[in-house]
């Protein structure tokens, strides 16, 4: 029960279903909303904030949610429960537009997942909605696909009635199209003839009177041709005649769009009979429509307002964190200022609160504040308080609020306050909310105090909750001596001399009236009348109360102040155990990790140390080499087999310590080695290259190609280029690319006669000439079998003289790349190598240039 009937005018629930019906997007949502109203059953109110909760969450979901076509046609569809009444183009359209969107709706709504439960011995399969309150409402909720695929059939998707919606039709609009052209013709031809004899201006034009097809003619020359005159301009100085050649079609262009529109009338006619007995039907799917467009409207306005659904209680029941007035929240914003919040409890051990403070601090407002976010509630609106916040459910709300005076009534607004009094003590139980401001006033304070105190009892013995405001300080003791009800302060900046708009709950308020007449200028020597005519200890008592509240805003400073340090140093604690749990599974996975990476380690040590015995042997090396590997390796084997996923911490750490070490001290010596053969290779290239330098290559001298084992000598030099002769092949090259070699032995043999071996190595060369291709793919070799391949290749490259190759390696990792090119870079006669262009391989490819 609400009291009094202009309840929702005084807490300014109007304003809030004006703001709502803007953010509806049709009739349909409008009229629902001003259907919304009051309720007290639990179950209703929070079905109705489970569907505002769930639409938020399906608009988040869905980016194809269904919200464009919200047309109203009842009345339309209602008009079909009359025989012989149908349609027209555009309702149609708007039907079956609105149609599928209500399809739409319910078919998105309707999805659901098949789970299985299993109870009583039994396994059973039950369908779960994810939006299961929206779905509630689409389940009796009907859906015509077959009315909208036959609306597709008539109509095109411009909403125009097609041309095959019946073979008459067709025919009809076949045959009229054909009169119109003929028509169109007969008439340009009179209209050419007509200006080739002067009689019509030359940029004159056929246009449309009446329906028939005219040319203009000057009103002096109208007899010159035969026809009838339709209309004439406004000026008189055009008439529009009708040549007499084509009357007979227009007459027949009027018979066929008569007809053209009887068929309509009846195509349109025939789907209402269709159509006529799912009426019922289909106005309560639109029933469903304007719900879906009040819930959308409900969640723009939450958004809006930064409101949320709070979790409800079913007995009366207040505790609002941060609750705000929307109205007042979105006035504020406006003009860019904040609103401050209120925190509001109503529970049995404090049902009323009595509010006292300064004029224009506050107190009004907080009353609104609760009685109309309360209302909200109970309507299905969400409403802006902190998401911790718990609400309950009253079964009637009542208030007392501003001037009541009455003319027609012949009431005072002292009489009408005690009018409303009454009515609240007759009717207020333990499920009421009372709202009363300015509690006892309208008459003379003393006895007005104390009527006021007689009240307060009534509704104390009746349980009922309430958020009183006043300035009777007999209210402010009265709240101190009795249980449930409590004293609320709205706070006051003395200093500022300014409201804070904030209520402290627990000891009453100041009026501030000294302190306020003061600062609006009042002069000292009034106030000190007035506060003679009070006394001493009334003004001395409310300074008191001043203090007290001076104190306890101090105090609550210092307690907020405080809470949010233990709640500060509560998440730091979180954070700091859940660090901890997170670092122990860390060390877990690295000890874990780090045992694998010691497997690993082990078969990678055991290539590399089968690799060393492998040369060792192939070097001829001691066998006490061999065997102090193969110890090391079993040692190295044991270690590894010794770590076990629950040795203790000591131990792991340890053996990986030593794991790690044992590689490093394995870099060092492959790093050493690396070092060793740089070096040597460096000193036999500077021992080649300063013979090179030193030795002046002359006539006879034996050579070979840099590079390249094949022995020749010079035949003839002129100290750059060279002509020799390896084996029964002469070639020639520069100086520099040769290289002083030492004479095989028999030389001397091989100066006189050409042996069998010196005629294979010219066949061979021959036949390396013959058969050498300039690309060489090593694509899928391993690093060893690759570099093999490179060196033959690059030998028989310089040997048949080519200038540049290409070699395949592939992208890969591009190990392999790097292997090839760091060979090519110790050849003398390469005198570059880079990446093939991008069109032809890219870096897939190395082209090597050959001086």
């Amino acid at each position: 029960m609400i009291y009094p009937n202009n309840f929702e005018s005084k807490i300014g629930f109007n304003e809030i279903k004006t703001l709502l019906k803007q953010k509806c997007i049709s009739n349909l949502g409008r009229e629902m909303v001003d259907k919304i109203s009051f309720c007290d059953k639990w179950e209703t109110v929070n079905e109705w904030l489970l569907q505002i909760k769930e639409f938020r969450l399906l608009q988040q979901e869905n980016d194809n949610l269904p919200l464009q076509y919200f047309f109203d046609v009842r009345e339309a569809v209602g008009r079909l429960r009359l025989e012989g009444t149908h349609l027209e183009e555009n309702e149609l359209f708007d039907l079956r537009r609105s149609l599928e969107t209500i399809m739409g709706i319910v078919n998105l709504l309707n999805i659901s997942d098949d789970v299985e439960e299993h109870t009583s011995g039994q396994d059973i399969k039950e369908k779960r909605y994810p939006y299961p309150a929206l779905h509630r409402l689409s389940e009796n909720v009907m859906t015509f696909p077959l009315i909208i695929r036959r609306i597709d059939q008539i109509l095109d998707k411009f909403g125009k009635i097609k041309d095959n919606a019946s073979p008459e039709l067709m025919s009809i609009r076949r045959e009229l199209s054909h009169t119109e052209s003929g028509i169109s013709r007969t008439l340009y031809n009179i209209l050419r003839t007509a200006q080739s004899d002067g009689l019509v201006d030359k940029d004159a034009a056929p246009t449309i009177r009446d329906g028939r097809l005219v040319i203009p003619v000057a009103p002096g020359l109208k007899r010159k041709i035969r026809g009838i005159v339709h209309d004439e301009s406004a000026s008189g100085k055009t008439v529009f005649i009708e040549p007499t050649e084509v009357v007979e079609a227009n007459n027949k262009v009027r018979e066929l769009e008569a007809e053209e529109h009887r068929e309509i009338i009846r195509i349109l006619s025939e789907f209402a009979t269709q159509i006529r007995p799912h009426v019922k039907d289909i106005l309560y799917s639109y029933r469903f429509l304007a719900i879906i467009d009040m819930i959308r409207a409900k969640t723009e306005f939450a958004n809006m307002t930064k409101a949320i659904e709070p979790r409800l209680e079913k007995y009366p029941y207040i505790d609002w964190i941060q609750a705000e007035h929307p109205l007042l929240k979105l006035a504020l914003d406006k003009q860019e200022k904040s609103i401050v919040p209120l925190d509001v409890t109503l529970t049995k051990e404090k049902r009323i609160i009595i509010i006292s403070g300064p004029n224009a601090g506050g107190k009004s407002v907080c009353l609104k504040t609760v009685g109309l976010l309360q209302y909200m509630l109970q309507c299905g609106l969400s409403i802006p308080v902190n998401e911790h916040s718990k609400t309950g459910i009253f079964k009637s709300i009542m208030i007392d609020i501003g001037d009541e005076q009455s003319i027609e009534n012949d009431l005072s607004t002292y009489s009408s306050h005690l009018t409303n009094m009454k009515n609240m003590m007759k009717q207020a139980n333990m499920h009421t909310l009372l709202l009363i401001d300015e509690f006892g006033g309208g008459t003379e304070p003393q006895i007005g105090g104390a009527i006021a105190e007689a009240v307060l009892k009534q509704f104390c013995n009746k349980e009922a909750f309430g958020v009183i405001t006043t300035h009777y300080q007999n209210l402010k003791h009265f709240a101190e001596d009795n249980t449930g009800v409590v004293n609320g302060a709205m706070l006051y900046d003395r200093h500022e001399m300014r409201p804070l708009f904030q209520l402290a709950i627990g000891q009453p308020g100041s009026s501030f009236a000294i302190e306020i007449a003061r600062k609006t200028g009042i002069p000292e020597e009034v106030i000190r009348d007035a506060s003679e005519i009070v006394g001493s200890d009334y003004i001395q008592s409310d300074k008191y109360l001043q203090d007290i509240v001076r104190d306890k805003r101090y105090w609550e400073n210092k307690r907020q102040t405080i809470h949010q340090h233990e709640k500060s140093l509560e998440q730091k604690i979180e954070r700091y155990e859940a660090e901890i749990k997170e670092l122990e599974q860390n060390r877990k996975n690295i000890l874990r990790k780090a045992k694998e990476q010691a497997e690993e380690l082990l078969k990678e040590s055991n290539r590399k140390i089968e690799n060393t015995i492998r040369e060792i042997r192939k070097n001829q090396a001691e066998k006490e080499e061999t065997k102090r590997i193969r110890e090391e390796l079993k040692l190295f084997k044991d270690e590894i087999n010794d770590i076990d996923s629950k040795a203790n911490d000591e131990i792991i750490a340890r053996k990986i310590k030593q794991i790690q070490e044992r590689k490093e001290r394995k870099e060092k010596r492959r790093k050493e080695k690396s070092e060793r053969e740089k070096k040597q290779a460096a000193e036999k290239t500077s021992s080649a290259s300063a013979r090179t330098t030193t030795e002046v290559l002359k006539k006879g001298d034996t050579v070979r190609i840099k590079g390249l084992t094949s022995i020749g000598y010079i035949e003839e030099t002129d100290g750059k280029m060279a002509t020799v002769i390896f084996g029964d092949m002469r070639t020639k090259m520069k100086t520099e690319r040769l290289e002083i070699a030492d004479k095989p032995k028999q030389e001397t043999a091989r100066l006189n006669t050409v042996s069998a071996a010196e005629r294979h190595t010219r066949e061979t060369i021959d036949n390396r000439k013959l058969n050498f291709k300039q690309d060489l793919d090593v694509r899928g070799m391993r690093g060893e079998e690759a570099i093999n391949a490179v060196t033959y290749f690059i030998d028989d490259a310089i040997l048949v003289g080519m200038s540049r190759v290409r070699i395949l390696h592939g992208t890969g990792s591009g190990i392999l790349r790097q292997l090839i090119r760091q060979y090519l870079a110790t050849i003398p006669n390469i005198t570059s190598f880079k990446d093939e262009h991008v069109q032809f391989g890219g870096t897939g490819i190395t082209v090597v240039d050959i001086g």
